[in-house]
């Protein structure tokens, strides 16, 4: 099967995936306890029955859930996701305004990871009983080992108290202009710890994972064969270990990428960070249903599109592999 015979028909099961995930993301959101209208009279200080009803037949909560499932299911067919329920805006602007900053977060903390973790099981799978290896070893058990939020919640207390150079809230300063170098310099310096912190549990993951299948790649007989020729440990390790010990992480890499934007959620929350996350967090405590549920189909079609990369990437890794 082509390459494009196989991403098509990958399209077509990621789009009937969306599909169900439309269906089952509704329903759990209806499922669980809140009432929307009864959080926004709470925050406007309270309303009528009246104005109650009127309200729920305005967002059409007075219907069957049925109805108002096939009702959201034709409106996000033809891309509309609705109006947020508390913001009074469009769920696609609100979304819109929000990507980028996400983006930037979960690829700067994967990218990060996925290299620095690599590398490190590469140097610890080199020296398997060193000091460096157990080092690495160690680090990589604490890092998988703290919870997200905790490390973020110690990244804050130590760069807000104790060492105070690093912006702990925000994507940008109050004072910034915006534009130019100085936006940049700006949005990458409040960008570090943000990125460390969800960063370092898939970091330890990485490098777990490629110290392992760097010794088992090692061990095997087109390795002693490429060093019995004369080849120089630099190039046996590098071009032909180390690609073919990337595929399980790469593996883990595109199925993880769902609990990296999940993880954004906590770190977005620790550092005031104006992403996906954070405006999920926000719709969950107003039983904003329309935010609710267009966050999690965004999400979840950057997680069906990073396993179709992934497949992509087996071919450009190792060219043995075919789709079947």
């Amino acid at each position: 099967m082509s390459l494009a015979r196989a991403v098509a028909s990958r399209l077509i099961q990621g789009l009937a995936l969306v599909l169900a995930v439309v269906v089952l993301n509704f329903v759990l959101v209806h499922a669980a306890p809140g009432d929307p209208v009864e959080t926004i009279a709470g925050a406007s200080g309270g309303m009528s029955e009246e104005m109650m009803a009127d309200l729920r037949k305005q967002y059409g909560l007075d219907k069957p859930l049925y109805v108002q499932l096939g009702v959201y299911v034709g409106r996000v067919v033809t891309g509309d996701l609705g109006y947020s329920y508390f913001f009074n805006l469009p769920v696609t602007q609100m979304i819109g305004e929000r990507v980028p900053a996400t983006l930037l977060l979960v690829l700067s903390a994967v990218l990060s990871a996925f290299v620095i973790g690599t590398a490190l099981g590469v140097l610890s799978a080199r020296k398997p009983n060193g000091v460096l290896s157990q080092f690495i070893t160690v680090l990589s058990m604490v890092g998988f080992a703290a919870p997200v939020f905790w490390m973020g919640i110690m990244l804050v207390i130590l760069f807000a108290s104790v060492l105070p150079i690093m912006p702990v809230s925000g994507m940008r300063a109050l004072d910034s202009s915006g534009g130019g170098i100085g936006d940049i310099v700006d949005v990458a310096h409040h960008l570090v710890l943000p990125t460390l912190t969800l960063a370092l549990v898939y970091l330890a993951q990485y490098s777990r994972l490629a110290r392992s299948s760097m010794l088992d790649v090692l061990g095997s007989d087109f390795i002693r064969t490429a060093r019995a020729k004369g080849l120089a440990d630099r190039v046996v390790l590098y071009k032909h270990a180390l690609r073919n010990a990337l595929l399980p992480v790469v593996t883990v890499l595109g199925l993880q990428f769902g609990n990296v934007m999940a993880g954004a959620i906590l770190v977005e929350t620790v550092f005031n960070w104006p992403g996906l996350g954070r405006l999920a967090f926000e719709a969950v405590l107003r039983r904003d249903y329309p935010t609710i549920l267009g966050v999690l189909l965004f999400s979840s079609i950057v997680v069906i599109v990073m396993n179709l990369l992934t497949d992509v990437a087996y071919r450009l890794i190792d060219p043995r592999i075919k789709a079947s």
